[in-house]
């Protein structure tokens, strides 16, 4: 779709939760399978705000002119981690698989991020996270009674997700856009993290967006993650749902807790 090959581009961002392996990184697994050449490969586990950090990190090598072509990938393989019996019903129904990319470019031309703001909060770690293997726990990272316990699958309180979820979601896509001097008006289209249709619906509510502004998926694929926003605005833009000109803003929220958003002149 850029019109590039694997030697155009000069850096491999990988945004997953569920990597390949411990070690090494899936970049690494990345760059090898498709034949790029000795690029740069990163790795990043920010979970379901994945893909919005790894284009916080691409946007700011290429204003610094280190890049001019950076892959940035979300995805996911979570079907074989997570619990099939009803102790995991809150977490199986909705985690799925699937991967999207995007690559940045510099320009010259009046277009691309126009803003960008990352928020964390580590106190609410352990309301959505995978408690082993963990190397907290001394030797070794897991034991047969984490496997009994289930502690290796992902464990989530909803309540608290939903509650926090509703209350962030607006205001970091708020912050963004005053950052730039914008207003909810302005932004043709929202595209957020796939997380679950009725935080989608809240957040859409208290932004006072139609429809028509707010891209959601999750009906087709379920919460796929870092890979969520981007499947989302490539079905977005092939239903010609985004233009050039267009003032998109995408935002996400998960586990860390952490969240962001970006506003991006298409």
């Amino acid at each position: 779709s850029a019109k590039l090959s694997v030697n155009d581009i000069d850096l491999i961002i990988f945004a997953t939760s569920t990597p390949d392996y411990y070690a090494p990184g899936s970049g690494c697994l990345l760059q090898e399978k498709m034949g790029f050449p000795k690029i740069g490969a990163l790795d990043i586990r920010m979970q379901c705000s994945g893909f919005i950090y790894g284009l916080s990190i691409a946007e700011q090598y290429i204003k610094s002119g280190t890049y001019e072509n950076i892959l940035v990938v979300g995805s996911e393989v979570q079907s074989t981690a997570l619990d099939l019996s009803d102790n995991g019903r809150d977490t199986a129904v909705i985690f799925a698989d699937g991967a999207g990319a995007a690559i940045l470019s510099s320009t010259d031309e009046n277009q691309g991020i126009l803003s960008m703001k990352l928020r964390s909060e580590g106190k609410f770690a352990k309301e959505l996270w995978v408690e082993s293997p963990s190397s907290s726990n001394g030797f070794p990272r897991m034991t047969k009674n984490d496997l009994d316990k289930g502690k290796h699958f992902l464990k989530m309180n909803g309540q608290t997700v939903f509650k926090l979820a509703v209350k962030y979601f607006p205001e970091i896509i708020l912050e963004s856009l005053d950052s730039i001097n914008m207003s909810i008006e302005n932004i043709d289209l929202l595209i957020p993290h796939q997380a679950n249709i009725r935080i989608i619906q809240m957040v859409q509510k208290k932004l006072g967006l139609n429809d028509d502004r707010v891209f959601s998926n999750i009906e087709k694929y379920g919460n796929t993650t870092a890979a969520s926003i981007p499947i989302a605005i490539c079905e977005a833009y092939d239903q010609g749902k985004i233009k050039k000109g267009d003032i998109v803003a995408l935002a996400a929220f998960g586990s860390g807790f952490a969240w962001g958003s970006t506003i991006i002149k298409w």
